[in-house]
């Protein structure tokens, strides 16, 4: 097999598992409703049944990279994939919220060997700048089309098969990754890389986890808990001794000497920023569509082909724009863009009608998927050949962090708003304080639904319209949240990235080699 025939399905066989694992994170979205109902799960416990999976994926991105330097990428990368497909089974047969959180806990694990090696492995593969800016926007793309297939697919199996196959459909997608990866895929390390940072590993896992409790048990109402501010205290404290391990450590996980390098450092705060957003409003606007407007899993998943499919184009589209127009400019444009659509959202009511916001949707997947691909290549091509294993785990880990802050912080938002404005309008009807909390309690714990034990004086029909208002009012905060949050983002790069950024850093081989 000649070298370009294995760059070229090397990349295929990094883009069909990084398709699996994306894929699993979509589908979840349309999943929840059903899953709320079969298991008994309040809010806090779907965000869970989100945040499990991609906590661990955030705790394991940075030892992934480090592991997979040290002992090998494509052998890493295997192991994960192993690990997420025996994972995907335990989901699919979970009896209980307990189990399932679990199973999306090794599922996690397994993902981030899997996204942190498909992109180290594909920049190792793709040492030439133009070659690598492509091959990055065909693994941007295959993100993509996993948004795209996810919500159309899963909301297919929920209705037809149970929300259990979303799960199930893993296992021979797994066992064909594992085979094509195997066959084709070549080994890579770094050779400078000796052991594992145990230390850090543990304090990062501690202030990820700790964090991500905190925000999402902030929508129960424990936000004074002495537990709660304990774990507040935990993770600050977690995160200072963190840093002074790392920066005094002679292995360390995370080399804070990469974050010296102001370029490196914007664009991962960017990517939190913009997982923020992309992830937050898909799981917010999927509850929107089956909850409020009473689509089915299938229909609503189907609402989001639009969006979805306008950012696979752009991931498509964007090594060519950012290649003619400048990194910069292409990441910054489509901020903006994706800023001013998002924002346009906010004037949905519970009965606005799809079309009213399909060019919405669409111009925010389309200027989303516009920053990824440049985002990754300013990323890697600002760091040493040799860091670009390291350098992908923080990317990712980055992307994690802000869907985990995502779905707890924007989630924590809906259901507050949701539970304050629904007293409001209970208070309007008289009914005394502890009937309120009840009716409120049972309101969050059965996907919106109208409890149908409802006083005498209040009709199915109002409490219902109460309800859907109230969660159109924590909606329209999360939008303007998310578009603020995008806007910070394209500011952040207009500042700090430079119009002439050069996209071989000059102590790269790369760069060595074309002076001479």
């Amino acid at each position: 097999m000649n070298r370009d025939r294995i760059k070229t399905v090397t990349l295929a066989a990094m883009c069909f598992a990084l398709f699996m694992a994306n894929i699993d994170d979509t589908v979840m979205n349309v999943a929840l409703p059903k899953i709320q109902i079969s298991l008994n799960s309040g809010v806090s416990g779907l965000q869970w049944i989100l945040n499990a999976y991609t906590l661990s994926a955030a705790g394991m991105m940075l030892p992934s990279g480090t592991l997979g330097d040290i002992y090998g990428r494509k052998r890493v990368f295997l192991t994960g994939l192993v690990i997420f497909t025996i994972a995907s089974l335990i989901c699919g047969l979970a009896p209980n919220l307990s189990i399932l959180i679990t199973g999306r806990t090794l599922q996690g694990i397994g993902a981030a060997a899997l996204v942190t090696g498909s992109l180290s492995i594909i920049a190792d593969t793709f040492p030439e700048p133009n070659e690598k800016s492509k091959a990055l926007g065909i693994w941007a793309a295959v993100s993509g089309l996993a948004l795209v297939a996810g919500p159309a697919l899963g909301g297919l199996l929920v209705d037809t098969l149970g929300w259990q196959s979303v799960f199930f459909v893993n296992l021979p997608l797994g066992a064909i990754a594992f085979q094509l990866t195997s066959r084709v895929v070549r080994e890579s390390k770094d050779p400078n890389k000796q052991r594992l940072d145990v230390p850090g590993l543990l304090l990062s896992v501690i202030f990820l986890a700790s964090l991500t409790y905190t925000l999402t048990q902030g929508n129960t109402g424990l936000w004074q808990s002495p537990l709660i501010v304990l774990l507040l205290i935990v993770a600050g404290l977690s995160f200072i001794a963190f840093l002074f391990v790392e920066s005094h450590s002679s292995h360390p996980m995370v080399p804070l000497t990469l974050f010296q390098n102001s370029t490196f450092t914007v664009v991962n705060v960017v990517e939190i920023l913009v997982f923020f957003c992309v992830v937050s409003l898909l799981f917010i606007f999927s509850l929107f569509f089956q909850q409020v407007q009473g689509y089915s899993a299938t229909a609503a998943g189907l609402r989001f082909l639009p969006m979805n499919g306008a950012f696979v184009i752009a991931s498509i589209c964007s090594g060519w724009f950012a290649a003619r127009l400048g990194w910069r400019f292409a990441i910054a444009t489509g901020l903006i863009v994706a800023s001013i659509a998002t924002f346009s959202l906010i004037r949905i009511s519970a009965d606005t009608e799809y079309g009213a916001i399909l060019w919405s949707l669409i111009l925010s997947g389309f200027g989303s998927g516009l920053t990824l691909a440049p985002l990754a290549a300013v990323a890697l091509n600002s760091v040493p050949s040799t860091k670009v294993g390291i350098a992908s785990a923080v990317i990712n880990t980055s992307n994690r962090i802000g869907a985990i802050l995502g779905v707890a912080i924007q989630g924590t938002i809906l259901t507050q708003l949701l539970a304050s404005h629904l007293a409001r309008s209970l208070s309007t009807w008289g009914l005394p304080s502890n009937l309120q909390d009840r009716l409120i309690a049972d309101v969050l714990h059965s996907g919106v639904k109208v409890p149908s034990d409802l006083p005498v004086n209040i009709s199915t029909q109002a409490m219902h319209q109460a309800i859907s208002n109230a969660f159109v009012s924590g909606l329209h905060a999360t939008v303007l949240l998310a578009s603020i949050a995008l806007l910070g983002g394209a500011f952040l790069i207009l500042v700090f990235i430079q119009p002439n950024f050069n996209q071989v850093p000059k102590n790269s081989p790369v760069y060595i080699k074309h002076k001479k």
